[in-house]
């Protein structure tokens, strides 16, 4: 049987065994999607991408996007993995423009090729939008372990946003809470607002202080399906989190550039670039971009 060629890349970091590692299945058309359902369940990692040929013949892929029990309509790591995988399984130049067809629609993405890590970056399909949900300070301290002291910031509250995929967005005081959390995925559970697909929004959550250089927030995300578990980089709540930052720090018109890291407790960290153009109070549009390494090359027999 002929095997199916695939790469593991670590996304949103510039080294091996750091960011968050991704599966892209170069070799995917003729597989169903219980067939590609029962492949991520193999890999065992946050998400795996499956390449097929574009609906669209200027397009460079359509790809579908699977988590271990549910397929994605969207997700940032295995967009900016799968442009560097694409870019140098085929040569592409350095700055061209790529074309993702996602379930949410086309994703515009550039890629800088580096001699190891390659930096991808992408536009937000979608600006984030607020998601009905009423969580008070009280339960998502619970759910996270800590006191209801502990939540909140300067102008920062907790709110929920998606740009494709829903996220609740909790501002903690600072690092000393962020290393406190012990998620309890039952609280979440009792709080959290429904997603598509019977899953639960996930919680992201983060602060002002930081422990990289350059970086403007710190984050950790847990996602909200049973079982649970915490991401190390998150490029789908990062473009959530547009809607938090704007509607919370009210910055003026022009290009605001964020860096946020992630993964730091987890010995995974990671570094997300943001870029969200304002207008007249609002997000019009945004960036998000971070660098990648392939660290294995193989076939699957399937």
């Amino acid at each position: 049987m002929a095997g199916r060629r695939y790469l593991i890349l670590d996304v949103f970091a510039g080294q091996a065994l750091q960011g968050n590692p991704l599966a892209v299945v170069l070799d995917a058309d003729g597989l169903d999607t219980a067939r590609m359902q029962a492949i991520t369940r193999e890999f065992n990692l946050s998400e795996t991408v499956f390449v097929l040929p574009p609906l669209h013949p200027r397009h460079a892929a359509r790809i579908r996007i699977f988590a271990p029990e549910y397929e994605m309509p969207f997700a940032g790591h295995p967009t900016v993995g799968t442009a560097i995988a694409l870019a140098a399984e085929h040569g592409v130049g350095d700055g061209e423009l790529l074309v993702l067809e996602e379930n949410i629609g086309p994703v515009r993405c550039v890629v800088r090729r580096g001699q190891g890590a390659s930096f991808a970056e992408f536009d937000a399909p979608q600006i984030a939008a607020p998601l009905p949900a009423a969580i008070d300070d009280a339960a998502a301290a619970e759910a996270l372990g800590l006191d209801g002291r502990d939540i909140g910031f300067g102008g920062h509250r907790i709110g929920a946003w998606s740009a494709g995929v829903p996220y609740v967005t909790i501002p903690v005081r600072n690092l000393d809470a962020m290393r406190r959390i012990r998620f309890d995925p039952y609280r979440w559970q009792a709080i959290a607002p429904d997603r598509p697909g019977a899953q639960k929004a996930s919680a992201y959550v983060y602060c002002r202080e930081t422990e990289l250089d350059g970086s403007s927030f710190h984050m950790r995300m847990f996602v909200g399906a049973l079982p649970s578990y915490e991401d190390p980089a998150t490029g789908s709540a990062a473009a959530a989190f547009v809607g938090a930052f704007v509607a919370s720090e009210r910055p003026a018109a022009g290009a605001h550039e964020l860096w946020i890291e992630q993964g730091v407790e987890m010995g995974r960290p990671s570094r997300i670039r943001l870029v969200i153009d304002v207008e007249r109070g609002k997000a019009v549009a945004a960036r998000i971009g971070g660098e990648a390494v392939i660290v294995a090359r193989g076939e699957i027999h399937v």
